[in-house]
């Protein structure tokens, strides 16, 4: 008899973090890694949001605050919601999490049970399915025609079992967006069956194509009640390792997390809070710089890929991921960018994430949240194998 609860026994730790380690090891080794693996921006903490860390720590802020999170930044949020998104909410609705990772854990506690379905559209980040599982859910993955699911096909997916729908948007990895019409539909579909969705916003401000961001949950009252929207600090700011995130939803639901976070990990980190609460209210300079620098590299990675014997990259319509197709590569076999990934790493010294990993064979995932130099030097490579 295995002493470790089933639960556990299938999960499988991160393929990003998998890869990052193993960039890192070689790294440590010297060899000349370019790692492409990692999505997080390679700027620095804006310096008003490090001093105001470094004022709570000045005026010893530094004790247990509110489990869902201090009401002033939880107020914060909510203007946000309120003013950017078009989201009706109030603090009452808000919980502040450890991330935006734990945010999403924390909605899956609170709703998910043994015989519940959660629809996972793929391609899609890595630890959707695995939260679910360790919720004692079933991972339902709906794979589409391309790399956007439409309401039909989310319709088809749909059963008596059918809890929760996990909508990613700008996507990661593939960088897709949904347009207001395109969301308007699948919520229909959602009032229709009376299922929750988690819209997943992280990416909310890298939108490179014009368009403007529309939130599920601004769509109306019915499914503003049905819809759970996470976001964070984390790529917005370049607050990664800061670890706050959030969520909002109706009451019922942050109540239940409130009392869930509370018995399980506590508040979030009272200093990172304040600087959150900077982030959110202070000057957004910093953001808009960091966006225009990162539609320069999308321009770059995307025209690079695309030059590429067995490469097919179309430009990112968001994040800071480009997906090509390298099925030309080698067959859409099943492992067969696993095995691709191995030889650009290994015999490369490129670290990049294969497209099974996010449930689309076929593909693979290159980061841009690094510098042009970088992205140079990984092409070059590349085209001397592939060229």
């Amino acid at each position: 008899m295995s002493f470790l609860a089933e639960r556990v026994k299938n999960i499988r730790p991160s393929p990003t973090l998998a890869m990052l380690g193993r960039a890192k090891e070689l790294k440590k080794k010297g060899e000349p890694v370019l790692d492409f693996s990692i999505g997080e921006p390679d700027f620095d903490t804006p310096q008003n949001i490090k001093d105001a860390a470094a004022k709570a720590m000045k005026e010893g802020f530094t004790k247990y605050t509110d489990p869902r999170g201090i009401l002033e930044l939880r107020e914060a949020i909510a203007g946000k919601l309120c003013k950017e998104n078009h989201v009706d909410t109030e603090a009452e609705n808000i919980v502040v999490s450890h991330g935006a990772k734990h945010a999403l854990f924390n909605v899956f506690a609170a709703l998910c049970e043994k015989g519940d379905e959660v629809i996972i559209p793929a391609p899609y980040w890595v630890s959707f399915s695995e939260m679910a599982k360790l919720c004692q859910a079933t991972p339902v993955i709906l794979h589409s025609k391309g790399l956007k699911f439409s309401a039909e096909e989310l319709r088809q997916k749909v059963s008596g079992k059918t809890k929760l729908l996990v909508l990613n948007y700008p996507n990661n990895p593939s960088g897709v967006i949904y347009s207001r019409n395109e969301l308007k539909k699948i919520a229909e579909v959602a009032v229709e069956n009376n299922f929750f969705v988690i819209s997943d916003e992280i990416y909310e401000k890298f939108i490179y194509t014009g368009e403007t961001y529309t939130s599920l949950a601004s769509l109306g009252d019915e499914i503003s009640r049905l819809a759970i929207t996470v976001n964070g600090v984390s790529k917005t700011y370049a607050m990664t390792g800061w670890r706050i995130g959030y969520l909002c939803a109706r009451k019922e639901i942050t109540d239940a997390i409130n009392a869930t976070q509370g018995n399980a990990s506590g508040n979030p980190n009272s200093i990172a809070q304040k600087a959150a609460l900077e982030a959110i209210t202070g000057p957004q300079d910093s953001v808009k710089k960091m966006v225009a620098e990162f539609a320069k590299r999308r321009e770059i990675i995307s025209k690079g890929l695309s030059g590429l014997n067995g490469f097919e990259c179309e430009k990112p319509m968001g994040a800071f991921y480009a997906f090509p197709s390298v099925a030309n590569c080698f067959g859409a076999k099943a492992g067969s960018s696993s095995k691709l990934a191995s030889f650009l790493l290994e015999e490369l010294k490129i670290a990049a994430v294969p497209g099974s990993d996010f449930g689309k064979e076929g593909f693979m995932r290159f980061s841009f949240a690094t510098s042009t130099d970088t992205i140079a030097q990984g092409i070059e490579r590349l085209k001397k194998h592939f060229g």
